[in-house]
């Protein structure tokens, strides 16, 4: 994993902290970081629930313009590919995740938060995608999960101008799902994602996946990924447990053991 990116473990939690100050700009060698420790994350048993964190003051302030400037059109198709296969291992982490927001997140910062389920942000923090000012667009999945998450029309406008959201319309427009002060915004995430730790992992999981699934495709697909994930989790230890504590009414309901 990259010297830029560090992933560790307390408490059930992983988080994937970004560390290149002072605004964590994305360059390729954090994008990698980013990939290997959304597989990291996916793979460790100990690991209930993920939160993305840059740090106290920046989230993440887009991508390194510097290192893109000299780039030409075939440098950017291979490029592209990695990048965005980066933000797909976020988004598929199997597990529910969280960006915690400071200070700025965006264009690429915007997008790392998008691949997370939830979204936690400062008071005074800012998120946009404002690539129309370097003449692109957004390349690392702007243009699809904020049209999914906000709706096209919102989205359109947040790309067209390029103009950064504040944290309060943020919330309102559902681009995050909780503001709060500047020095809460990881215990906030924490507890977000806390009460999976020791839940259900591989009902949460199917649940993740029919979701995200599902709103990739017309209804009648979705429900049949939804059958399939609902009829696989017969299979698992966990559902025995939870449906023979309801059964037999045991006080505290059951302790899964993520199996």
């Amino acid at each position: 994993m990259s010297g830029l990116v560090r992933f560790e473990v307390e408490g059930g939690i992983g988080t994937i902290r970004l560390l290149r100050p002072p605004v964590n700009a994305l360059n390729f060698e954090i994008q990698d970081g980013l990939h290997a420790a959304a597989l990291e994350a996916s793979g460790r048993r100990d690991v209930a629930a993920v939160i993305v964190y840059g740090g106290e003051k920046v989230f993440a302030a887009g991508a390194d313009v510097k290192e893109m400037q000299a780039m030409t059109y075939t440098d950017m198709v291979d490029r592209s590919a990695a990048l965005q296969a980066a933000f797909i291992a976020i988004a598929r982490i199997p597990k529910p995740t969280v960006a915690a927001i400071t200070g700025y997140a965006l264009g690429a910062g915007c997008e790392l938060a998008l691949a997370c389920d939830f979204r936690v942000a400062a008071d005074d923090a800012k998120l946009g995608q404002p690539e129309v000012a370097l003449g692109v667009i957004p390349g690392a999945g702007g243009t699809q999960r904020l049209s999914r998450l906000i709706g096209p029309a919102r989205a359109k406008e947040m790309i067209f101008s390029g103009r950064p959201v504040p944290a309060t319309e943020a919330l309102r427009i559902g681009l995050v799902d909780e503001v709060v002060a500047p020095d809460e915004v990881y215990a906030a995430a924490r507890r977000r994602v806390e009460g999976y730790v020791g839940g259900p992992a591989y009902a949460i999981r199917a649940a993740k996946e029919a979701i995200d699934r599902g709103l990739e495709v017309d209804l009648e697909t979705g429900l049949e990924i939804e059958r399939m994930q609902f009829a696989g989790v017969f299979a698992t230890r966990d559902r025995d447990l939870g449906m023979a504590a309801f059964v037999e009414h045991k006080k505290g309901g059951a302790q899964f053991e993520g199996r």
